[in-house]
């Protein structure tokens, strides 16, 4: 191969603006979606595997992915979509999908049928429904319910700041900080949330002991 053969033909475009050119940025993984996908996807199947459904958003991107994972799992994949001011359709993997008007009613569907939370990165709805979940556990309202979170680089701020400042002010104990698990991989997503379930027995409610209402978040 000579030196002519070894020298890349095409067109290099350079960004006067940033001095990058079109392969920087194409090389670049800003969105890193496409990483989460095939782990989402490979938590629906084992999950399913395992004797669960899976229930989503029934939205695109990760959501798709654990719906996928699911049927391909030989599991029940459902989508609970919610109305947007953009169309959102429920993804092609979904096979018993709810549409919801209001956010409140579909994230009390949420807890009300799951067995335990898998939460991948997400933005205000994902934490809106962490922390919903988060409480409810809290206070007892909800019992041996698993809450794996999905990516340690990701969540690690999050993390940081609920052993820091939210714990040193008082605002959560030690204890509260043990009702969620940090994984990086499928197997342990699919670990935590058995583990804890299997700690589930038929009993009833009113003999399981719960955290008193002097907590600050159940005020």
């Amino acid at each position: 191969m000579d030196e002519q053969d070894r020298q890349r033909h095409g067109r290099v475009t350079a960004r006067h603006h940033t001095g990058e050119t079109e392969d920087t940025t194409l090389l670049e993984r800003r969105d890193p979606s496409f990483l989460l996908y095939p782990v989402a996807r490979e938590v629906g199947e084992k999950l399913a595997r395992a004797g669960l459904g899976v229930i989503t958003g029934g939205g695109p991107g990760i959501m798709e992915a654990a719906n996928r994972g699911c049927t391909e799992g030989g599991g029940l994949s459902i989508g609970c979509n919610i109305e947007l001011p953009f169309e959102q359709k429920l993804n092609k993997w979904v096979q018993l999908g709810i549409d919801f008007r209001y956010f409140c009613v579909r994230k009390t569907m949420f807890v009300k049928y799951a067995e335990g939370f898998v939460v991948f990165p997400g933005g205000f709805g994902t934490a809106d429904e962490l922390f919903e979940a988060l409480t409810l556990i809290q206070t007892g309202k909800i019992l041996h319910f698993p809450v794996a979170l999905v990516g340690s680089s990701y969540w690690q701020g999050l993390i940081d700041w609920l052993s820091g400042p939210v714990l040193g002010e008082g605002k959560v104990s030690p204890d509260d900080l043990e009702l969620f698990r940090v994984c990086d991989t499928p197997d342990e997503v699919v670990e935590h949330v058995m583990s804890v379930l299997s700690r589930k027995k038929p009993t009833d409610p009113r003999t399981e002991p719960v955290v008193q209402p002097h907590k600050a978040d159940a005020q």
